[in-house]
């Protein structure tokens, strides 16, 4: 445990964040506890200056800082200064308490790609953005130069169509074959409510419906449908599905219709042919990992061969888009399976893939019984990412979209690359939060975009299944709520 001492309660958070990188297994917390701490965190603040110490469980001290504010006026006037010139300070302490230095720095958002896509649009240099990267977040000269390289290509995407004067559409299907190991997402294994999902397409529909009415008139650029497992509905659940949406909304400027297939195993010659027949073009088929034996670890009810089959299958059905997901960091893998996995990908040709970094969620199976997989390590390091990247250069495919999650192995990313002509425009979109998206379904959050480009605000839907059939008109009208609340004031309008 790590404890933190404030003299004044300010950017716990951003504290908290930065010490969980250098400390992913530790608690962090700003009360004491009964237990002693391994070590203990001192912030105080005074006039013009933040005064920093680490000391060990002795009380020895074993790194300190003193951060001027000379020009900062004071710290809600100069926040963001403020904010930067004590991550710093404390990643230097902790630096050098652990003899470790992060690939991102300072930077523990899920965006650090905006940074570099802000100044870009400011005509900022690569020259100059590389020196603000490296001055104020300390970020790794590899990261630098990824996040630039991503943020021209989709700022190049992005100028193709007018994309603040429109919306894109997120339909949510929660339901997985089964769960697996490490997820945390809002899905429910499919054979605990196989008998409610036509209610849970019902009420889906009523929703989809609804916004259609509620925008008619606005432009509509993508649509994505992910979940779960979105496959896991039957052919005529999902023709429902996609009927009700092609019926009601306008494509004709939408850019992308994507269904994120996703599990092998949940994947029909009868499904695929739904979603060809409704004009979706882009989908996934996610192995995670071409290693049977990990499949088997984390829950996946399917196999390598599986993977293959699905992904032929999908090319046999006209689908000329085909995105793969894996995630590297995975329990028992070493450097030479994930290299086994890439080779093996690399024979499919897959139009775009995506690289996860396995994030340890709170929510998920593997954090609830982290004691039963410690046996089990999670190879995840730079020297890895290195290895895919340039297998995926290899490939034909260039980095387009990147993220970062909380607690991630390595402290490194999640990266999408795609061959020329191929980019998932939704993925930028909600990554670079440039664009208003609606999202339906349990447990989808919408996410709208206000005029001034600065503001967020969020609708949360319900995440219970049941509680969504039941309270779908209670959904529908806080929808509607929002939008005669601030109508003339989102970037649409």
């Amino acid at each position: 445990m790590i404890e933190v001492k404030l003299n004044y309660n300010n950017f716990e958070y951003d504290i908290h964040s930065l010490i969980k990188s250098f400390f992913p297994e530790e608690d962090v917390n700003f009360v004491s506890k009964d237990e002693t701490p391994k070590m203990v965190f001192w912030v105080n603040y005074e006039d013009g200056r933040i005064d920093m110490s680490v000391q060990n469980s002795e009380g020895q001290t074993k790194a300190e800082r003193t951060i001027l504010l000379t020009d900062c006026a004071d710290y809600e006037a100069d926040r963001k200064k403020v904010k930067n010139k004590l991550k710093i300070g404390l990643y230097e302490m902790l630096s050098e308490v652990t003899g470790e230095e992060l690939p991102w720095g300072t930077l523990t958002g899920i965006r650090p790609v905006k940074i570099p896509y802000a100044l870009l649009e400011e005509n900022k240099s690569d020259e100059e953005i590389f020196a603000h990267m490296k001055s104020e977040y300390l970020a790794s000269d590899k990261k630098i130069e990824l996040s630039i390289e991503i943020a021209k290509r989709e700022k190049a995407l992005l100028s193709k169509f007018d994309y603040r004067k429109g919306y894109s559409l997120y339909v949510g299907i929660p339901f997985c074959p089964t769960r697996c190991l490490y997820c945390s997402f809002t899905s429910y294994p499919l054979k605990v409510w196989e008998k409610r999902v036509d209610e849970y397409v019902d009420a889906l529909c009523k929703e989809i419906e609804f916004v259609a009415k509620e925008l008619k008139g606005k432009t509509l650029n993508s649509v994505y449908m992910g979940g779960g497992t979105p496959t896991t509905l039957l052919p005529y659940q999902m023709d429902k599905v996609l009927k009700t949406i092609t019926e009601n909304f306008d494509f004709e400027h939408c850019q992308e219709f994507t269904v994120e297939a996703g599990r092998p195993d949940s994947i029909t010659r009868e499904k695929l042919e739904v979603l060809r027949k409704y004009g979706v073009e882009r989908i996934s088929v996610n192995p995670q990992t071409m290693n049977q034996k990990t499949l088997d670890l984390i829950g996946r009810r399917h196999t390598v061969e599986d993977t293959v089959n699905a992904y032929n299958l999908a090319r046999d059905c006209g689908f000329t888009n085909i995105n793969m997901d894996l995630i590297t960091g995975l329990l028992g893998e070493t450097k030479e399976d994930m290299e086994y996995t890439m080779k093996e990908i690399a024979k499919l040709k897959p139009d775009s893939l995506t690289l996860h970094s396995l994030a340890l969620k709170r929510a998920s199976i593997l954090n609830e019984r982290k004691a039963d997989f410690a046996d089990y390590e999670s190879t995840n390091t730079e020297e890895v990412s290195d290895m895919l990247q340039a297998y995926a250069r290899e490939m034909g495919v260039e980095p387009y979209y990147l993220y970062r999650q909380k607690n991630m192995t390595g402290n490194l990313e999640n990266v999408g690359y795609s061959a020329p002509g191929k980019a998932g425009v939704y993925n930028i979109l909600i990554m670079e939060e440039k664009q208003s998206i609606l999202a339906l379904g349990a447990g989808a959050v919408s996410k709208m975009i206000f005029s001034d480009g600065e503001r967020i605000e969020r609708i949360d839907n319900v995440k219970d299944v049941g509680l969504y059939i039941e309270r779908i008109d209670e959904i529908c009208n806080r929808k509607k709520q929002f939008f005669e609340e601030y109508k003339g004031e989102l970037l649409w309008d």
